[in-house]
């Protein structure tokens, strides 16, 4: 029996070296993204012909090496065209790390542990137009630990469990010159895109802007805030956090801007005029926004993402544990367009000197993945 491995990395160099020992079995050739990949080093360790894609996306009828009764998708990103699949007697079948038709995407072991799913399995599928739709040719499942991650759960049960199913499959295709076929139910299809992180890290060594908070009380009436952000909006100023209420007929009121250094004293002198309103007004510039102590790096930390216990808990033990002072936390829950309940964090930290910023940058890089937030940290320093 011949077969054709379109894969990479580990998972696609483990399927190839156990598949090589199945006797009867015979690989003609393997397909990988890259010249280097690890998969292509053993293929060639083993004097088997490689074909690198000029395009990672898509593997052509060309890449296929005939005869050929089965195309094995091992760890690939490429999609096994049409042509390429006619070219095997069998077609193709690939792995998928979940119990599918759940979790169809590129990210299913993030998304069973962000799903909190009790069960995991792994699914061997027939490759098809649609990613991850085409039948089943055999499934197993194992139980998701407490406290698994992602990789924990791939490296101890998932990456075993495909390559003992694929086998299985090869096995079963080898005996019978068929394969095995259970059409997926889609009222169970759930999706597992990319999870979305955003992280910045940029280091201004002079500020563009600077900070004022404005104090302002009186008799309350109609307009004081949209006064107050007409003015902020008016001298290029963002409107960064505020506390304001009313009580018994008394407005009082407390608003934290950035403004460009150029525009400062002016809207400090547009605030102070509120004066005249009857209003009584206090502008200040905080000293210790431009004085970080020694040995400490300011930054500020923004981050956005669905709503779900834990989120402050996770992003102070991260911070903690790099030895990171949170000096004012602002939390707030939002409404997305369709209604959905997102949390918004915004943070001023101290960050030891000694710290290296591609560390941060990782650190919080992982919680981003893991629990799907966008979250954006800028450093600022005295000017």
């Amino acid at each position: 029996m011949n077969l054709t491995i379109v894969g990479s990395r580990y998972f696609g160099a483990t399927v190839f070296e156990a598949l090589r020992k199945e006797s009867g079995v015979q690989i003609v050739g393997v397909v990988v993204p890259a010249d280097d990949d690890r998969l292509a080093t053993a293929a060639r360790a083993a004097g088997v012909p490689v074909h690198v894609l000029a395009h990672p996306k898509v593997a052509p009828a060309e890449a296929i090496v005939t005869p050929c009764d089965l195309i094995v998708a091992a760890h690939t990103h490429a999609r096994v065209s049409n042509e390429a699949l006619a070219r095997a007697k069998l077609g193709g079948v690939g792995y998928h790390p979940s119990l599918l038709p759940r979790h169809r995407g590129i990210a299913a072991v993030e998304w069973t542990i962000l799903e909190g799913d009790p069960i995991a399995g792994g699914s061997v599928y027939h490759l098809a137009d649609r990613w991850d739709t085409g039948a089943i040719a055999a499934q197993d499942w194992c139980f998701v630990a407490r406290g698994d991650t992602a990789r924990d759960l791939w490296e101890r049960e998932l990456a075993p469990m495909g390559l003992r199913l694929l086998a299985q499959v090869v096995r079963h295709a080898r005996d019978h010159g068929a394969l095995p076929a259970k059409e997926q139910d889609p009222r169970y299809a759930t999706r597992a895109p990319t999870v979305r992180k955003a992280l910045m890290l940029t280091e201004d060594a002079v500020p563009a802007t600077t900070s004022i908070v404005a104090t302002v009380a009186g008799p309350d009436r109609p307009g004081i805030v949209r006064a107050l952000a007409d003015r902020a909006q008016r001298h290029g100023a963002n409107w960064a956090v505020s506390h304001m209420t009313s009580i018994a007929g008394e407005f009082a009121g407390m608003v934290h801007l950035d403004v460009p250094r150029e525009s400062a004293a002016a809207l400090t002198d547009a605030l102070r005029a509120l004066e005249s309103t009857g209003l009584s007004v206090t502008v200040a510039t905080p000293e210790g926004a431009a004085n970080v102590p020694a040995g400490w790096r300011s930054f500020e930390l923004e981050l956005v993402g669905d709503d779900r216990v834990g989120i402050v808990a996770d992003l102070t033990r991260a911070l903690g544990d790099r030895g990171v002072n949170i000096e004012r936390l602002h939390t707030e829950t939002l409404r997305d367009g369709a209604g959905k309940p997102r949390f918004k964090v915004a943070a001023h930290l101290l960050v030891p000197a000694s710290l290296d910023s591609h560390a941060l940058r990782s650190e919080l890089g992982e919680l981003a993945r893991s629990l799907m937030l966008d979250i954006q940290l800028g450093e600022r320093t005295a000017g």
